[in-house]
């Protein structure tokens, strides 16, 4: 008998006899020329009435066939032959394929070439191909005449949040507060990727431990060949903090005890892995997981990564509110260096209130070749891209009938933005060179190329390697999840978060923005289609341009408080799971939230 789940109480026809069913099998292939073709049976495929034959019939039953044209007359030739020698049977698969390939040659030949030589991939279409730097080449002249003075006012006043959109967190309504029963065994989870799927993976296995009424062991984290980051959790996240925050809902521990440890003769390989389905359902949990976890005593799951549904219980789902928006902070070294560079930030732009843009650029030369898009770098881009792809994916891209389409991708929406094209997206905003500007970002591909035109368009531009100095950063190098958590810091603080590219960052960061923000996620997420087509329009008027951006920044206002769909993310969505709804909530846009 295990402990209580977390859960709680929630949670061959028989065939009919016909005529058909007499008919004789087919004579002998010598005897089958019939003297009185009036009545014969021609049966394709052998077996007389097992209802897997074709029959053609001459005379009676289904009246005559009549050979009334040539391509008849042609047909029942094929046919007559095909009886009379069945070895042409074994050519009928080929033959039909040949057909079906020689129909949609014109598709499936021309995308395998387009990976090579782009045929297949209409680059005539509108969006298909890079001309940012033309656009800019005739804009910027508008751009810059436009001087200064309406940046602080834009940024001031660019979200209309309204009293009845307020939403404010009520986590401790739907967590449960009764004291916990015994354990049923130790959880042992091992998270990979980066630093926001590491979170997701902490999250929901603390919500796992609840259901499951085990003891959660402090996660691993999985060495990432794309990451290469050897921290472990006491590194990136405050592993003290988090214990405390959860002593209430989920047992956690650092280590297995030492009694569990012999169990297993101190090798946790020992200990069974459990391979679960992606998006597991509660149930599925209560069913396949706990009795192996109170047979053994402990488990492991690793990876474990998505192995949760979105859809769970209240007081399950309230785990989830509790790690992510909660217990789960940053390490003590990482928080006093990012409330720095925060502070940084504030100061600089004191003229606009203290509020400044953070962009989360995805630039970096892997992100660039996996996407497979063409910019302007011509064959060295190419060289370059092809080098990058096979030292990350190792053959991935070079598969037999693997299609390639970079046009196709750039018109989806799917080529991750350039520096260029943020900068000049803003400048249509609405948003002048006044406005000050935070860049979250890995190495940029190109960067002293790249990055030039946008700190043309915004001069008060920072990053982490110039907001804080090389000593401030030097514990932290060679680690990109520490790193990232800088940046994430310093974005989730900004005004106006601009996500270019999608991923775990802006994932969580907007989730996490709207439990900050009272719901609202204060969020620029473009219309990268839309902007696919402005941006390959050499012949768009100033005008025109500005008006289409400021309307899709009106749209982002609109979508910044969004509730939670079943099938949606609670850490992208946390109303109405996390947060409840106020009548009379604080209009306040202000940038007054504590890092700590």
């Amino acid at each position: 008998m295990h402990g209580l789940s977390r859960l709680g109480s929630g949670v061959n026809s028989t065939p009919s006899t016909s005529s058909s069913s007499s008919v004789s099998p087919p004579s002998s292939p010598r005897n089958r020329r019939s003297r009185n073709n009036k009545n014969s049976i021609i049966t394709i495929g052998g077996g007389g009435g097992d209802g897997g034959s074709r029959s053609f019939l001459r005379g009676g039953g289904f009246g005559e066939m009549k050979l009334q044209n040539l391509v008849e007359r042609l047909g029942f030739a094929v046919i007559s032959t095909v009886y009379r020698r069945r070895g042409v049977l074994l050519l009928a698969p080929l033959l039909y394929i040949s057909v079906m390939l020689l129909y949609m040659g014109t598709v499936g030949f021309d995308s395998v070439v387009s990976r090579n030589g782009g045929n297949g991939d209409d680059l005539t279409r509108p969006g298909s191909l890079y001309r940012s730097p033309q656009v800019f080449e005739k804009l910027w002249p508008f751009m810059e005449a436009e001087g200064n003075g309406s940046s602080s006012n834009l940024i001031m006043n660019v979200w209309t949040l309204k009293p009845r959109q307020s939403w404010k967190p009520c986590i401790h309504q739907t967590a449960s507060h009764a004291e916990l029963p015994k354990s049923n065994g130790f959880l042992i989870i091992e998270a990979n990727g980066g630093l926001n799927q590491q979170r997701l993976s902490i999250c929901d296995a603390v919500a796992v431990a609840g259901l499951l009424n085990a003891t959660l062991v402090i996660p691993m984290f999985h060495f990432n060949s794309v990451w290469r980051d050897s921290s472990k959790f006491g590194d990136i996240f405050d592993e003290d903090f988090f214990i405390y925050a959860l002593r209430n809902r989920v047992e956690i521990v650092r280590e297995l005890p030492e009694a569990v440890l012999q169990h297993f003769d101190h090798n946790i390989s020992n200990i069974v892995n459990l391979r679960l389905k992606a998006w597991s359902s509660p149930t599925y949990y209560l069913q396949k997981v706990v009795p192996k976890i109170v047979e053994l005593g402990a488990v492991r799951v690793a990876p474990f990564s998505n192995r949760l549904a979105h859809a769970v219980p209240p007081n399950i789902q309230g785990l989830r509110c509790l790690s992510n928006f909660e217990a789960l902070r940053f390490s003590e070294s990482i928080r006093m260096l990012a409330a720095k560079m925060v502070d940084r930030m504030v100061k600089n732009s004191s003229k606009s209130g203290g509020k400044y843009i953070s962009v989360h650029l995805r630039f970096e030369e892997d992100m660039v070749a996996f996407s497979c898009c063409v910019y302007d770098g011509g064959e060295e881009e190419k060289r370059e891209m092809d080098i990058a792809r096979e030292r990350s994916w190792r053959g991935k891209f070079r598969r037999r009938g693997r299609i390639i389409r970079p046009g196709a991708n750039r018109r989806d929406g799917k080529c991750p933005l350039t520096p260029l094209e943020v900068g000049m997206m803003l400048h249509g905003m609405g948003f002048d060179n006044n406005t000050f500007i935070y860049v979250a970002a890995g190495k940029i591909y190109q960067a002293e190329k790249y990055m030039a035109p946008l700190k043309q368009m915004f001069p008060h531009l920072e990053t982490k390697d110039t907001l804080a100095s090389p000593e401030e950063l030097a514990p932290f190098k060679g680690h990109s999840s520490r790193l990232a958590a800088l940046d994430y810091t310093v974005c989730l603080h900004s005004e106006v978060f601009v996500s270019t590219q999608g991923g775990n960052f802006p994932h969580f960061l907007v989730g996490h923005r709207r439990y900050l923000y009272e719901g609202h996620a204060k969020t620029i997420k473009p219309d990268k289609r839309k902007l696919a087509l402005l941006f390959d329009n050499p012949n768009i008027r100033w005008k025109d341009f500005k008006r289409q951006l400021q309307d899709m920044l009106r749209h982002s206002d609109v979508k910044g408080v969004e509730t939670r769909k079943p099938s949606g993310s609670l850490y992208t969505y946390p109303m109405p799971d996390c947060m409840c709804k106020h009548a009379d909530g604080r209009n306040d846009n202000g940038n007054t939230t504590g890092l700590s």
